[in-house]
């Protein structure tokens, strides 16, 4: 097994896709919306790769935050609420928050575990901050730590009750950004007092099953690189000042944020101290290069992969999708647009 999530090119799985993924052995996939037409189409994509693999727990991750990032959407699928939404009951109902966000999140795993997917890049625990890029925005639980770090357990945990590894994202803490990684790398030079802050949510959730890093430089922790390609950030401060020991992925490599070839910054995020690099764009020809240059999985790696994927059990009685929606709706009035 190679320690490396891929994306796909299609909505199907090409001739040559199958034959490369059998050989290589990828951890997992990431989905996107190139490869979702409907439910039907959607499961037998998914069921294809497990197939590939014989892995019932295959890592099958998509986005599916809700607002803005939403790969799967309506009208085959519900539309999901920003997490700025249980942000604003909160200021006015605290535990009518945590139970929408509960609701919401088990309803948008019902969708998921559906169609086959067992992994959703939820929750964000970036403590929003005031001047900071839109890039987090409303996609974010909030600007006070023990509140962005209540509604994530929320998230998690409504996740987990239907049957999907959530991923806490993005450690350390995007939240001061002034800029989208997407399109540039972000320079945080706030000190270590400020910066505890970011961490608080990640530290309080720490036993989460999965994290992503954040193409991010902390000048406080390293001048040069970005936390995905810092073995400082990634050792010293995501492992043992947060302390997570759970599954920790990068962010996609294709982002601005990062400059070099796509197979170097596969290695390198892997050699920080990444357990998976993510590439999402599913280029073979990038693809190929990644499996060249990357190690075989560590063991390390993999037992968190294993756990990870066994932190939750699919199937067994759910309620249905549309009460967890109006259970959501109702609780949501209050502060509803």
């Amino acid at each position: 097994m190679k320690p490396v999530i891929f994306g796909l090119a299609g909505e199907t799985l090409s001739p040559y896709e199958r034959a490369f993924f059998a050989e290589v052995e990828p951890a997992g996939y990431i989905l996107f919306k190139r490869n979702i037409v409907d439910r039907a189409q959607l499961r037998a994509l998914t069921d294809a790769l497990r197939s590939l693999h014989g892995r019932e727990d295959l890592l099958i991750m998509i986005d599916q935050e809700g607002g803005r990032v939403a790969r799967m959407q309506a009208p085959v699928w519900p539309s999901f609420p920003p997490a700025a939404l249980f942000d604003r009951l909160y200021d006015i109902a605290p535990a009518s928050a945590i139970a929408a966000a509960h609701a919401n999140a088990q309803a948008i795993a019902l969708t998921l575990a559906e169609v086959g997917i067992t992994v959703d890049a939820l929750p964000l625990l970036d403590v929003r901050q005031d001047g900071a890029s839109d890039i987090m925005g409303d996609r974010t639980l909030g600007a006070e730590p023990m509140r962005v770090a209540a509604l994530g357990r929320a998230v998690l945990e409504g996740l987990a009750a239907g049957g999907v590894v959530g991923i806490v994202k993005h450690m350390p803490g995007h939240g001061r950004a002034l800029v989208d990684s997407h399109l540039d790398l972000p320079v945080v030079t706030a000190d270590g007092d400020a910066l505890e802050s970011d961490l608080a949510p990640f530290r309080t959730l720490r036993s989460a099953p999965m994290g992503m890093t954040a193409h991010v430089v902390y000048t406080q922790w390293d001048t040069d690189r970005p936390a995905s390609l810092s073995p400082t950030v990634i050792g010293e401060v995501i492992r043992e000042r947060i302390g997570f020991d759970g599954l920790l992925m990068s962010d996609d490599l294709d982002m601005k944020a990062l400059k070099g070839s796509i197979p170097d910054l596969a290695a390198g995020v892997v050699a920080a101290g990444c357990d998976l690099a993510l590439n999402c764009f599913g280029r073979m020809d990038d693809m190929i290069g990644i499996a060249n240059v990357l190690p075989d999985i560590s063991e390390r790696a993999r037992a968190r992969l294993d756990r990870a994927m066994a932190s939750v059990t699919r199937g067994g009685d759910q309620p249905p999708l549309e009460q967890l929606l109006a259970t959501r709706d109702q609780l949501l009035e209050p502060v509803a647009a």
